[in-house]
């Protein structure tokens, strides 16, 4: 039986349709059939080699991936400490910008396919970028130390002034002869931080701190002005008798402290928790300092009371709101035992 002439047309013209379909969902980025078969992955990347590099940027190649269907593109990770950044090309290199001078980077590159299979990385490569900084930072401002216990203490200076960036302050101890200890770093990733706490320290002793900082390019900057600094005595030992007379919306507390310690305190602070919607109406032996984040009450010793000998005590009251009786009673940093009456 011979073919109809307008059957083959037909024939002909349904071949062309679908082949235009086809090429129409590859142009619009729909995923050739054959990608959701494949489940092989790519060969791993050639070693990455530099082309060329400046203070902020490096272009980088590799030996091209080879895959049974193909490589659709490359993910590139960038990585300088802790912080990380990722790339794609569809090409076996790349240009990246925006990095910074002396850092060291490390580069990986990995392949995927169309159907997103992916290669195992290829050897990282570990690059210092060229110096951008022939300056060094100025000398930080003179520390101030505005928190002092008997084993820590709290330091804040004035940034140093960097022409490129900074990349740390190191804070020292000043020892006997003038020997420099390091007792702390301050990254400056990111940037901003101008304070430390140095711990460790021995109660009542005296030290003396600098700071220096440090660029990106490993410039140091000369020292900073020195702080001396005198430690706390250790925390009193000490114990609280409590009596309370309280009513639904208030309450009178009579406290004596005992120095159950082996040395006179000479001069005193208390503290207990008192949450911010409670008032005080009365208080009697001590003077109200402040309110420690909104939930402890802090008093201070009088002029007639601020020595306590050891096994002495000492005698103060508060008339106040709330029902939030005192507790968590410290004595010049100390945590009293506490008894009720």
């Amino acid at each position: 039986m011979r073919d109809h002439p307008f059957r083959g047309v037909q024939s002909r013209a349904a071949a062309l349709a679908a082949c235009a379909l086809a090429a129409t969902l590859v142009a619009a980025g729909a995923t050739p059939a054959y990608a959701a078969d494949d489940t092989e992955r790519p060969s791993a990347p050639g070693p990455i080699t530099v082309v060329a590099v400046d203070t902020t940027s490096v272009e980088l190649t590799w030996a091209a991936s080879t895959d049974n269907v193909g490589v659709v593109r490359y993910p590139v990770g960038v990585r300088f400490e802790d912080f990380g950044s990722q790339y794609s090309t569809d090409t076996n290199s790349i240009r990246i910008t925006g990095l910074r001078p002396s850092r060291t980077y490390t580069f990986s590159v990995w392949a995927l396919d169309a159907a997103g299979n992916s290669s195992l990385s290829n050897p990282t490569l570990r690059l210092t970028m060229p110096p951008g900084d022939d300056q060094p930072p100025s000398a930080p401002g003179q520390p101030v130390a505005y928190d002092v216990a008997a084993t820590l203490v709290w330091l804040r200076w004035a940034h140093s002034v960097e022409n490129v960036a900074l990349d740390r302050y190191e804070v020292f101890r000043v020892d006997t002869g003038g020997t420099l200890t390091r007792v702390s770093e301050v990254y400056q990733y990111p940037p901003g931080r101008n304070s430390t706490q140095i711990s460790g320290l021995t109660p009542n002793t005296t030290y003396t701190f600098v700071v220096q900082a440090r660029d990106e390019a490993g410039h140091l900057s000369p020292l900073s002005a020195p702080v001396t600094v005198t430690t706390l005595p250790p925390p009193p030992s000490c114990a609280v008798r409590s009596v309370v007379r309280q009513w639904p919306d208030g309450f009178v507390a009579h406290l004596v402290v005992e120095n159950t310690g082996s040395t006179a305190i000479d001069g005193w602070t208390m503290t207990w928790r008192f949450w911010a919607s409670q008032q005080v109406q009365g208080i009697w032996g001590a003077k109200v300092v402040d309110r420690v984040n909104n939930s402890y009450l802090r008093v201070a010793s009088t002029g007639r009371n601020a020595v306590i000998p050891p096994g002495g005590t000492v005698s103060l009251g508060l008339f106040a709101t709330g029902t939030q009786l005192p507790e968590e009673i410290t004595l010049n940093g100390g945590l009293c035992t506490v008894a009720d009456e």
